[in-house]
């Protein structure tokens, strides 16, 4: 007798309940829908769905790495952001809503540089899946950009992910300890960097600490290491009125802007998250207005 879809959910759903996972049903959802290959809506109106053998034991398989505490995307493999899909990799950072703000800000800057240039050249540093710098490109047809790392694993991902995603004819992967190996000048400089007090990375949750790379969570003994290495630099790789983004933990917003404002850069943005978190900050070499 075969087993249907409702009752692998129903019996997932309990499973991820007794192993103490806090969304249960919207993980099984999602972890369920992907190992089958349908839409989270219709793993759910399609309950009556027969599954032989091999599919109840691909779920049961993934079933037993959410239950001890490895992210969904992690487990899939992928994951969703903006209008991409993403391969993630152990080298990686898996990339967050969050980080879809500082996409949805620039994008504006970037359309209008097109706008008035003809051409955007984004740089992307600790581009990771390449999110952030893909994102952009995907939205705006006149950008090109350039993401850096320091992990080639991390390169590897980036350049798969803007093949798939039909970028790569814009996109170039660069490994570099932020400007060491970066060429040339660009009118947005971007960035997601480690902001993590160093201190603080063991009280993480499993689920950060012991699947996200080290490299892109420790920003050094108060979080804040990255943001003075690229304000130092940018100002030798940005065009006249060129900008420098970053997304920023959430307390983080005055020493950051300190930060840039000694290199000689003045704020002109700053975005918070739906938690009502400043998330984003935007700067110039122009003077603010």
């Amino acid at each position: 007798m075969s087993t249907t879809l409702a009752e692998v959910l129903a019996a997932a759903r309990r499973r991820l309940s007794e192993a103490g996972v806090a969304d249960a049903a919207g993980d099984v959802r999602v972890l369920v829908a992907g190992v089958l290959g349908l839409s989270p809506t219709a793993a759910v109106t399609d309950g009556a769905r027969p599954l032989d053998d091999a599919q109840v034991k691909a779920i049961d398989r993934a079933l037993a790495r959410r239950a001890a505490h490895e992210p969904v995307h992690r487990i899939l493999g992928r994951r969703a952001f903006s209008r991409l899909d993403l391969i993630l990799s152990p080298e990686t950072l898996e990339p967050r809503p969050d980080t879809e703000i500082l996409v949805d800000a620039l994008v504006p800057h970037a359309r209008r540089i097109v706008a008035e240039t003809g051409c955007c050249r984004i740089l992307d540093l600790g581009t990771g899946t390449g999110a952030i710098c893909l994102a952009l490109l995907d939205l705006v047809p006149g950008a090109v950009g350039v993401g850096t790392d320091l992990s080639a694993g991390a390169l590897e991902t980036a350049m798969r992910n803007a093949d798939m995603n039909g970028v790569a004819d814009r996109f170039e992967a660069v490994e570099s300890d932020w400007f060491a190996a970066v060429t040339g000048v660009f009118d947005i400089i971007v960035s997601n960097p480690p902001y993590i007090v160093r201190s603080v990375i063991g009280t993480l949750d499993d689920e950060v600490r012991l699947y996200d790379p080290i490299l892109a969570l420790d920003g050094g003994r108060d979080g804040l290491d990255a943001y003075r290495a690229i304000a130092a630099g940018a100002g030798g790789h940005l065009r006249e009125n060129g900008l420098v983004a970053y997304e920023i933990g959430y307390d983080q917003k005055e020493e950051v802007t300190a930060i840039m404002r000694e290199n000689g850069f003045s704020r002109v943005e700053s975005v918070q998250d739906l938690g009502g978190n400043d998330r984003v900050l935007v700067f110039t070499k122009a003077v603010a207005v």
